[in-house]
């Protein structure tokens, strides 16, 4: 028979108190940990609102300071309409960032006139989910508030009259009326119609804010440069979060093409130019993802590449620019651009009327003959047929090259020329081995394309938040181009959207998921 051994009271009460204590240690770390992080939270936030309340006070000592100080002509123009943008978008900040309200401007603002009454008029009525009050008696209608809203359908200018209607309780005195629908900027007179269409005709069609001023005046509408700057600025702010879940999206393809190109910025209290980049990073060509996110930095540092790129480890098709080098000795796999190669022949011979260099494009024209019936192919099917008819083509050219090289003099254009690609090699054939792989980057340098039609009118003039704005911009505009959507229709709709859409599921919203039939 087996005796069970009972514990001591004094025993059962040392072990509660144990646990006990355990069970407050771990709320203590935890308590301890949240404080913590609140405090580190606070700490970034209060940082962060000196960093701009400081920005926002030299920008508008350079805006409204003396005029001598500032650039006249087209270039002046410009560079004030970056600077109000600038302003409006730190403000926007400063507001997300629950800090104290930016002081206005000591200068007089241009004042809201009315909007011209010949303007067609659309209302849009707004009342209470339920006119019967808390206290059990039928509301009666007392009147209504109207708000009117300048919208813009290309072309054609009209008024969005938002009539609410007031209720109220004759019993209890309650007053009721439907809120306004929540919009990109509050108190603005701008519909997200409106606000597409600046965006669009500056980032898209290349139309300066003053030009666009010009083009309102006309149809009868004046809308000041500083408004239409300032609808920029706030505008730039909603849209990052959109621009940052699309670089993520970007970065979970294993192929990825990148580029950049030099822009000319003017430093606000500076009437010399600098060069500033913009770089392009984009999906493989052959991947399903159609997008592009453009990075706008001060300088060309490779830095800035890895800051992008952060902890991705994929396949990156680039030049040979050596900004990316080190990010190949961190694991990121290298994939060269045939096209380049192709470039420096095509130059020597038309420089020159090569016979090397004659020769080698055509046997690179081959190359790309292969690529062309490979156009829908699977990527194992591409592969294959790579493997089958282009590797021993490459593999001639690469012998041949390298004999050629052995006979001709150092320091010459064909030997620079024979170099760029015996050099690069491993990285111009990496293609052959991989069937998502494209053989060049033109994909990308298709992308950034649109850029060079735009750099005087929205890059040249402004500051390193204006090249951000318009990097954004043009992200969100030239992906949903490549979508085959209207960036018109999109834009609008997003902005439409974008008050009311909760962030964790801002994903829907972007180009690639977004479809005109659900707007």
């Amino acid at each position: 028979m087996s005796v069970k051994s009972v514990a001591h009271p004094d025993q059962l009460d040392a072990d509660a108190l144990r646990a006990l204590a355990q069970q407050l240690m771990g709320e203590l770390d935890e308590t301890r940990q949240v404080v913590a992080k609140q405090a580190h939270d606070i700490h970034f936030k209060g940082t962060h609102i000196r960093k701009l309340t400081h920005e926002i006070a030299v920008l508008r000592r350079y805006r409204f300071g003396k005029k001598s100080e500032q650039l006249g002509g087209e270039q002046g123009l410009l560079l004030e309409d970056a600077v109000d943008a600038d302003i409006a978008a730190i403000a926007q900040e400063l507001i997300n960032l629950g800090g104290p309200q930016p002081k206005q401007k000591t200068v007089s603002q241009p004042k809201r006139q009315a909007l011209p009454p010949e303007l067609p008029r659309v209302q849009i009525h707004h009342e209470p989910h339920s006119t019967t009050c808390p206290c059990g008696c039928q509301m009666q209608r007392i009147g209504e508030a109207i708000t009117e809203k300048l919208d813009y359908i290309p072309g054609v200018f009209s008024v969005e009259q938002h009539i609410r209607g007031k209720w109220a309780c004759r019993q209890c005195e309650t007053l009721t009326q439907a809120p306004m629908p929540a919009q990109v900027i509050d108190k603005g007179i701008a519909t997200s119609g409106l606000l597409t269409h600046v965006l669009v005709a500056k980032y898209a069609d290349h139309l300066p804010l003053y030009r666009q001023e010009q083009i309102y005046a006309r149809a009868g509408v004046k809308i000041p440069r500083s408004t239409l700057a300032e609808w920029v600025g706030v505008c730039g702010v909603r849209l990052q979060p959109l621009v940052d879940a699309l670089r993520e999206v970007i970065l979970n393809a294993p192929v990825v093409h990148a580029d950049e190109t030099p822009v000319q910025v003017l430093q606000p209290g500076s009437k010399k130019t600098h060069r500033a980049y913009l770089w392009a990073y984009a999906p493989g060509a052959f991947q399903d993802l159609k997008a592009v996110v453009y990075d706008f930095t001060e300088g060309r540092s490779g830095a800035h590449a890895r800051a992008f790129l952060g902890d991705w480890r994929g396949v990156l098709v680039c030049d040979d620019y050596s900004g990316y080098k080190a990010g190949f000795a961190q694991g990121i796999a290298e994939a060269g651009c045939m096209a380049h190669a192709r470039r420096k022949f095509y130059e020597l011979h038309k420089s020159g009327k090569s016979q090397i260099a004659e020769q080698a494009l055509k046997t690179i024209g081959q190359l790309y003959e292969i690529e062309a019936l490979s156009a829908g192919m699977s990527p194992d099917e591409r592969q294959r047929l790579r493997e089958q008819q282009a590797r021993p083509i490459a593999e001639a050219l690469h012998a041949w090259m390298t004999a050629h090289r052995i006979k001709v003099p150092e320091g010459t254009d064909i030997a620079r020329v024979l170099d760029y690609s015996l050099k690069r090699w491993a990285a111009l054939t990496r293609y052959l081995d991989d069937g998502r792989l494209p053989i060049d980057n033109n994909h990308i340098e298709n992308q950034i394309r649109p850029i060079a039609l735009g750099r005087k009118n929205w890059l040249f003039a402004g500051s390193l938040r204006a090249g951000r704005r318009a990097a954004a911009a043009m992200s969100l505009i030239q992906s949903a181009k490549m979508n085959g959507h209207d960036p018109y229709a999109y834009l609008k709709d997003v902005l439409t959207r974008l008050p009311t859409h909760p962030n964790s599921r801002i994903e829907e919203l972007l180009p690639h998921r977004w479809r005109p039939d659900t707007a």
